[in-house]
């Protein structure tokens, strides 16, 4: 994306060019291009065409994304006129400080949302089943970081830098006629923060050669898993050194220096959860079926940031050097291929990035002399922020 002057606004110098319809893909450059801006290297919000500032409600703002939502939000400039942060009852009353300004945290009720413009959720999938369609009802447009709505038809369910087609004729306050899931003002599904990942830079790759096939193996942080996680791994790996055995609280299984399956719930077809969550998320936002998807999920000891070992295989020639030039100049993607220091993406280099990082691009030799194509990348995200809060942000964004 092309830079400028320091403090100013500038907008991609170039964007991938629009699939042909066989690709499955929609794609309006026009509106990924004028509404992604940069600031000093992070993106940022691009002035509103409304004629005042959104009021914004945080739901779940405790939550590790919660408190992410906050940090997005501020570091972003994103535009409000008046801010609702929303929790459970044992965490209202208590106090959150968000831009010089001190804020009491009020308990989640079916009145929270009256005056409410745009209602950022994570809280998990059984509040936002409850209070997403009353939030909607009320006029406010919800943003949902569960898994309550993603898979629901007229919901859409986005990645601004792969479908933002997916919200023509949303406005604030107004879903697009037959979308959002009956309520007035409409809900929006975030995706699942692995299929993020994965998508932010398989999907420029898949508008020029077209994916037939995608294998993905995931090696989740404990940021995934929220707070307890994260102190889950901490305590074990400090008890682990001084000796003392691991409890396991939040998983089944020791967690510091130790590797297991996803946690989630197992389907009788041998995937977890988290993996079918990628294989249908990514059908549903690409619109193509046809693609054929297989992951397999893995919990690591990491604090934060996931990776991803993705391979590619392509209906049409893909050499890796045209993969870098595409990647090169995609949006929300910053490359670390350096083979000649063996340098490549890290979980601690992803952290608190916007970007996801992409590595590791090479040519899959098993398929030299097939006449088939593939490709091997390896990627890390911050499943915090584009896996969850920067994009829930970057979607409010595309309706201003």
């Amino acid at each position: 994306m092309g830079g400028n002057s320091k403090g100013t606004t500038t907008y991609p110098s170039a964007c991938p060019r629009p699939p042909t319809k066989r690709l499955g893909i929609g794609y309006n450059a026009r509106l990924d291009c004028a509404r992604v801006g940069r600031v000093e290297g992070k993106e940022t919000a691009v002035s509103s065409s409304r004629s005042s500032a959104p009021h914004v409600a945080v739901v779940g703002v405790t939550g590790a994304v919660g408190q992410e939502f906050l940090a997005v939000l501020e570091q972003r400039n994103f535009p409000f006129s008046n801010l609702k942060l929303l929790a459970s009852a044992r965490s209202a009353g208590k106090t959150q400080e968000f831009k010089g300004k001190t804020y009491k945290i009020e308990e989640l009720t079916e009145t929270s949302f009256k005056g409410v413009d745009v209602a950022l959720f994570s809280a998990g999938g059984s509040i936002s089943k409850k209070f997403g369609p009353i939030a909607s009802e009320a006029g406010a447009t919800v943003v949902d970081n569960s898994s309550a709505f993603r898979m629901t038809e007229n919901i859409p369910l986005v990645v601004p830098e792969v479908n933002p087609e997916a919200l023509k004729g949303w406005a604030i306050g107004r879903a697009a006629p037959g979308q959002g899931g009956g309520g007035k003002a409409g809900i929006i599904a975030n995706p699942n923060c692995s299929t993020i990942i994965m998508l932010v830079p398989v999907t420029p790759l898949h508008r020029v050669a077209h994916v037939k096939r995608m294998l993905v193996s995931t090696y989740q942080a404990a940021s995934g898993a929220g707070y307890a996680a994260m102190q889950e791994l901490e305590t074990q790996t400090r008890d682990v050194l001084a000796g003392r055995p691991a409890q396991p609280k939040i998983f089944k299984h020791q967690y510091a220096f130790n590797l297991f399956s996803h946690n989630s719930d197992m389907y009788p077809n041998g995937y977890n959860q988290e993996e079918m969550k990628m294989v249908n998320e990514a059908h549903k936002i690409w619109g193509d079926k046809s693609v054929h998807i297989a992951a397999t999920c893995v919990r690591v000891p990491v604090m934060r940031a996931h990776a991803e070992s993705i391979y590619l295989e392509f209906a049409e020639a893909l050499d890796e050097k045209k993969a870098r030039e595409l990647l090169g100049k995609a949006p929300g993607v910053t490359l670390i291929d350096d083979r000649e220091s063996n340098r490549f993406p890290t979980p601690l280099d992803a952290s608190h990035k916007d970007d996801i990082l992409v590595g590791r691009i090479r040519q899959d030799i098993s398929l030299n002399g097939s006449g088939q194509h593939g490709l091997a990348l390896f990627v890390c995200g911050d499943q915090l922020r584009k896996g969850a809060a920067l994009n829930a942000v970057q979607i409010a964004e595309l309706l201003l």
